[in-house]
């Protein structure tokens, strides 16, 4: 009998960002934003070793999406997926040999049995992209980071069965911050960098159907939004679409997400 595709978010948010895909034949970590520690740490509650991956698939080169490559992949051989500009910026903070297997922005390649789409995406990074990886069981969406969701953004990862998007902020209490100087609240607000809760419901209301069973908010922020803000966000645009049965699941800094097995979306345990 198959095993279903599975994913889990190992742990989201400011501090550190990486996410674990499983089909029957191919395991990958999407980012490597936690340390080295805690994804072998998180790894292990799944049953999993780094030593089992296929691949390391990288969003943009920023420190919470790859501070643990350099404690995994220094003694392990793991082939990682960028695109030129990301692999340059890797060879120059890391500085040890990488197994890199190089992508040009905007094609596609395989990894073991997954079909993987990858597109630029507007964040101030390098070259950052978004991914809609195609398994045997329907499409996931990754949207880590970023500034606007454009039409070509959308229509990459229309008709997914899964979708992993952030919402970082609630704009209310980023303009009321105390802690931020607001050339920063700029940067987070500008169509470069990160997506409020209500670019993330006006994204979702443009993709919402039939298909997309699945939400997993991630990169909330732990000072300007709070899990209960993001997801009266998008469940207040779901309900205005008459959309019952998309389920919405929250990713946190400190512990992984259940495991979604995209085959029917039951839930492991």
């Amino acid at each position: 009998m198959l095993v279903p595709t599975r994913f889990t978010v190992l742990g989201s948010g400011s501090g550190g960002n990486a996410s674990f895909l499983e089909t029957d034949q191919t395991r990958i970590l999407i980012d490597a934003g936690l340390s080295g520690r805690q994804i072998r740490l998180r790894l292990a509650q799944l049953g999993r070793t780094p030593e089992t991956l296929d691949g390391i698939l990288l969003t943009h080169e920023h420190s919470d999406h790859i501070q643990g490559l350099k404690a995994i992949c220094k003694k392990l051989n793991i082939p990682i997926y960028c695109n030129r500009l990301t692999a340059d910026e890797l060879r120059f903070r890391l500085k040890i040999d990488l197994n890199i297997c190089q992508f040009v922005t905007g094609e596609t390649f395989e990894i073991g049995n997954m079909i993987i789409e990858n597109f630029a995406v507007p964040h101030d990074a390098q070259d950052p992209v978004g991914f809609h990886i195609k398994t045997p069981d329907g499409g996931i969406g990754i949207l880590t980071d970023l500034g606007q969701t454009t039409r070509l953004v959308l229509e990459r990862v229309r008709g997914v069965k899964a979708l992993l998007i952030e919402a970082n902020y609630d704009l209310k209490r980023l303009q009321e911050d105390t802690r931020r100087p607001w050339s920063i609240k700029q940067r987070i607000m500008s169509r470069h960098g990160h997506l409020s809760n209500r670019d993330t419901a006006e994204a979702i209301e443009n993709l919402a159907n039939e298909k997309l069973e699945n939400i997993v908010l991630c990169h909330l922020s732990s000072d300007c939004n709070t899990p209960e803000l993001a997801r009266k966000s998008i469940t207040d645009k779901l309900v205005n679409l008459g959309i019952e049965n998309t389920k919405i699941t929250l990713s946190n800094q400190d512990e992984p997400t259940e495991t979604l097995f995209i085959d029917n979306f039951f839930l492991e345990g």
